[in-house]
């Protein structure tokens, strides 16, 4: 799902390169079915690991590309997370900027939590902040997609109440943050603002929250840009219907926008002021006008979510997890060390912090 890589050599096909799976069992499963059937080993071609998730797998000549989960994100077991997936993805579509479901591989020996095969997106990592406004138009294409009734929005979880719901997930991830070796300085800053999450919370409760399917991982590092310029979300394994002013916030705070090496940019506000208005430009202006009071609340409640999985991240990847470096690149592994230590540096916090104010003018 990224730019042409290299031919690979022998090393590139280690097991981590294919997210677990190996790439025999692949081909063989590719075989089975009718539009893959010469498909051979010579066709598939490990991508560089950029993600914790997922690895995927090129399969030249064809068009399409092999998603392969490494674990649940929502601790869901693998057939159950398979059908999640292929979900998110055809929900999606309509939008016009994710790439198209193609099929499934279900788990097997070999391939342990199966795979998606979706169509592969030509293009490259955005250019940030030039590309802000093509990444705010494909979030307004998605919020703008009718949300099913009730009955028809399985097996795509619903924060009916988006700020508890997204609270939950904090408190949840929060319980890690004495295990991961913070500084005090730290602590107490990320501790004050679980005190400010709470409290706004307790505020919020009945007020008119939009819901819309929504991306949740949406930092600038999970779209391409195409040659003519439009964004496509490609990580779509966490979508749900909730707040769209959390992917906004996601889209465009610190912890997002230097997430992914090949993206990394410090926004300044103007950037930022740009993303907004390019996104509430392409939105049904009803709409528009509900999720606005939002964006700024909720950029800091976005962050201390992304600050508390970064601790969460930090004790778990030490027990040789699916997303720690015995499953991984060591090389990306440490990469991902070095960001969290930014983001737990008390000076970086506290800059982050600085910003949220001004945010809420949004």
């Amino acid at each position: 799902m990224a730019e042409t890589p290299d031919t690979p050599d022998t090393d590139m096909r280690e097991a981590w390169d294919a997210g677990g799976a190996d790439l025999e069992a692949l081909q063989r499963a590719l075989t089975a079915t009718d539009d893959f059937s010469a498909v051979g080993a010579a066709n598939l071609l490990p991508l560089r690991a950029k993600g914790l998730i997922h690895a995927h797998v090129r399969i030249r000549g064809t068009g399409a590309v092999l998603r392969i989960p490494r674990l649940s994100s929502f601790g869901l077991e693998p057939v159950d997370n398979l059908a999640y997936q292929a979900a998110c993805f055809s929900r999606a579509v309509a939008s016009g900027h994710v790439p198209k479901l193609i099929g499934t591989i279900p788990p097997q020996a070999d391939i342990p939590w199966g795979a998606l095969i979706i169509s592969e997106i030509i293009g490259g990592t955005p250019s940030v902040p030039d590309a802000l406004p093509a990444i705010a138009q494909a979030l307004a294409a998605i919020h703008a997609l009718a949300v099913p009734a009730d009955a028809a929005r399985a097996p795509i979880p619903l924060h009916a109440d988006p700020v508890t719901a997204t609270l939950a997930v904090i408190e949840a991830q929060a319980e890690y943050l004495h295990e991961a070796g913070l500084a005090s300085a730290a602590l107490s800053q990320i501790k004050d603002e679980l005190a400010r999450a709470r409290a706004f919370a307790a505020e919020a409760v009945g007020a008119d929250i939009p819901v819309t399917l929504v991306g949740t991982d949406t930092h600038p590092g999970n779209f391409m840009t195409r040659p003519d310029g439009v964004a496509i979300f490609v990580d779509l394994e966490k979508m749900l219907y909730g707040a769209p002013a959390i992917d906004l916030a996601h889209a465009t705070v610190y912890t997002s926008t230097m997430w992914d090496a090949d993206v990394a940019t410090a926004l300044t506000p103007e950037d930022v002021a740009v993303f907004y208005a390019a996104y509430f430009a392409a939105m049904p202006s009803a709409l528009a006008l509900r999720i606005r009071p939002w964006c700024g609340p909720l950029r800091r409640f976005t962050w201390l979510r992304t600050t508390t999985w970064c601790a969460k991240w930090r004790v778990q990847s030490r027990d040789g997890v699916a997303w720690s470096a015995a499953q991984h690149d060591p090389a990306y592994i440490q990469s991902v060390r070095d960001r969290i230590a930014d983001y737990f540096d008390p000076a970086t916090i506290e800059a982050i912090r600085a910003g949220f104010d001004a945010d809420d003018a949004l």
